[in-house]
C-alpha cells in the first residue's frame, strides 16, 4: 500500500493552521491511499464510565506501515452541546481519502458508514443534550444506570450494532452508496471543533501498538474498544482472561503475562506515590512502551497453536 499526498492536500494542510480552532474541522485534511480499509470489526461497546462522556466509534487509520485500528472509546466533549461526527474513508478518483471527524452542534455526513451504537450511517440516535446535560438512549448505547441516571429509552430507532454490512468506506467499488442529506449539508456549514487532545493522543497510542495493525491482526483487533483513553490495564487483563478461556494461552504463558502486568502496575503505583499521584511524561511513555510489548506478545502467544500443542504434550508425558 502506497500513500499519496496530493498538492491539494498540502495546500489544505497549510490552511489548517491559519483558521480558528472552531473552524478547522470544516477542512478535510487527510492522506490518500490506493488500497481501501478493511471491514469494520464486530465488537461489544464498553459501558460509559462517566456521565457526560460521548461515544466515538472505532475506525481504521493509516500510517507508514499500513492500516491500523483506533479503538472505539468514550471521551469528554470539548464543550456542552456538541456532538461527534465520525471520520470516514471515501473513494475519490482512484484513491481512498480520509475525512477527519469533528465536534459540532449537529452530526454531519460520515459516508453512510454504519459504525453502530447510535451511528447507523445517518445522524446519531444514542442520546441527546437536555438542559446542559447529556441524556443516553439505553436502547442503543451501553450505560450502567446504577451510576448514570440521565437516561431514556427510545426503541423506535433502528439499532444494528452487528450489521452484516461492515464496509468501512464510502463510494467506489464495493463501497457504500451515500450522499449527504439536507440536514447533513447544513451541519457541514456550522462552526466545528477539531478532535480533542485526548482523541489525538488515543490515535497516536493506537499507532504505536503493532497488534492494532491489519497486517498483524488480519482485520480483527484484539482490543477493539475501550472505556477510557489509555485504559490499558483492564484491556490487557481482559485479553489474558479471554486467552485462558479459549485455550489459546497455556498456564505458563498466562502466569508470565500476569507477572508482567503485576510488575507494570507496581511500577505505576511507585511512580505515582513519588510524584503526588501523577506520572511524568517520561514515565507515562515508558508504561505505554511496556504495555505495547506485552500486547504484542499476548497476540503472538494466542496464535502459536503449534508451540502450545508441544507444551501440552510435554506436560501430559513428562518422561518421554
Amino acid at each position: 500500500m502506497r500513500r499519496f499526498i496530493s498538492m491539494r492536500t498540502v495546500f489544505l494542510a497549510s490552511l489548517f493552521f491559519l483558521v480558528p480552532a472552531a473552524s478547522r474541522a470544516q477542512i478535510s485534511v487527510g492522506v490518500s491511499v490506493r488500497v481501501g480499509p478493511p471491514a469494520l470489526p464486530v465488537y461489544e461497546q464498553p459501558p460509559c464510565p462517566v456521565e457526560g462522556y460521548l461515544w466515538t466509534p472505532g475506525y481504521w487509520a493509516y500510517g507508514d506501515d499500513g492500516y491500523y485500528w483506533v479503538p472505539g472509546v468514550w471521551v469528554s466533549p470539548p464543550r456542552v452541546g456538541v456532538l461527534w461526527t465520525p471520520g470516514y474513508w471515501a473513494w475519490n478518483e482512484g484513491m481512498y481519502v480520509f475525512h477527519a471527524g469533528y465536534w459540532g452542534p449537529h452530526v454531519g455526513f460520515y459516508g453512510g458508514v454504519n459504525y453502530g451504537f447510535g451511528y447507523g450511517g445517518v445522524g446519531f440516535v444514542g442520546g441527546e443534550w437536555r438542559r446542559g446535560r447529556f441524556a443516553y438512549n439505553t436502547a442503543v448505547v451501553n450505560v450502567n444506570t446504577t451510576v448514570i441516571h440521565n437516561t431514556y429509552v427510545n426503541r423506535t430507532v433502528i439499532v444494528n450494532n452487528r450489521t452484516a454490512n461492515r464496509t468501512s468506506f464510502s463510494g467506489g467499488p464495493g463501497g457504500i452508496a451515500a450522499r449527504p442529506t439536507t440536514q447533513e449539508k447544513s451541519a457541514s456549514r456550522e462552526s466545528h471543533f477539531h478532535p480533542t487532545a485526548m482523541q489525538v493522543s488515543h490515535q497516536h497510542l493506537a499507532s504505536t501498538n503493532r497488534a492494532n495493525f491489519a497486517s498483524e491482526n488480519h482485520g480483527k483487533p484484539a482490543t477493539a474498544a475501550m472505556s477510557r483513553v489509555n485504559e490499558r490495564k483492564a484491556n490487557q487483563q481482559a485479553r489474558i482472561a479471554n486467552g485462558v478461556k479459549s485455550g489459546q494461552l497455556t498456564p505458563r504463558e498466562t502466569a508470565h503475562f500476569e507477572n508482567r502486568e503485576a510488575n507494570i502496575n507496581r511500577e505505576v503505583r511507585n511512580d505515582r506515590g513519588a510524584n503526588g499521584g501523577r506520572l511524568t511524561p517520561r514515565e507515562r511513555e515508558q508504561v505505554n512502551h511496556q504495555q505495547n510489548n506485552t500486547s504484542s506478545q499476548i497476540y503472538d502467544d494466542k496464535h502459536n497453536a503449534r508451540t502450545d500443542r508441544q507444551e501440552h504434550a510435554q506436560n501430559e508425558h513428562p518422561h518421554r
